[in-house]
């Protein structure tokens, strides 16, 4: 079964993912970094020239071909919920975990994270917080469609994340249908 990571940037996706994937011993997977290898150059400059709507369709077509994969760990990027073929196709992935933070949280990890503004567009023309504050608002309902299980990442560590998956890999009974 795949483990699926979805949640707003900063939440750690792809930390937690890359350290289960180890601990599980399986091929971890960022589908924005697939982007970006498959564009060759980073998403805020591919959002520059070809605009959101390109983005998008490169981002649902990378995604469909992921959650055919088996075993593996898969970090998604924070709005690849946004269309209805994409949560049908992640939920029908495998097992579904929702990370979540505080917005001040999440700003600040981005804040911390120098390589975040050089590869994430800015997505409103509000400030880092307004945005995060108005589009976690906006995609709410749809990463609880699409959530098997939440966590929320704000005071724990990496290896409690991990553990907590694990743990619902390890007794499918706690798992939502």
């Amino acid at each position: 079964m795949n483990v699926i990571l979805i949640g707003y940037r900063g939440t750690g996706k792809s930390s937690i993912g890359r350290q289960l994937a180890a601990r599980l011993q399986r091929p971890f997977v960022d589908a924005d970094e697939v982007l970006e290898q498959r564009v060759g150059c980073s998403i805020a400059d591919y959002f520059a020239r070809e605009g959101e709507q390109a983005f998008r369709d490169r981002e649902s077509e990378i995604l469909a071909e992921l959650v055919t994969a088996t075993n593996c760990v898969i970090s998604l990027g924070g709005g690849a919920i946004l269309r209805p073929q994409n949560r049908q196709a992640i939920r029908q992935g495998g097992l579904v975990v929702w990370l979540q933070a505080d917005p001040g949280t999440i700003a600040s990890r981005l804040h911390a994270d120098a390589t975040t503004a050089a590869r994430r567009p800015a997505l409103t023309h509000h400030d880092p917080l307004t945005e995060i504050r108005t589009l976690l608002e906006q995609r709410w309902p749809l990463y609880a469609e699409c959530a098997g299980h939440t966590i929320d990442t704000e005071q724990k560590s990496l290896d409690d994340c991990v553990d907590e998956i694990v743990c619902l890999l390890n007794h499918p009974s706690r798992m939502k249908s």
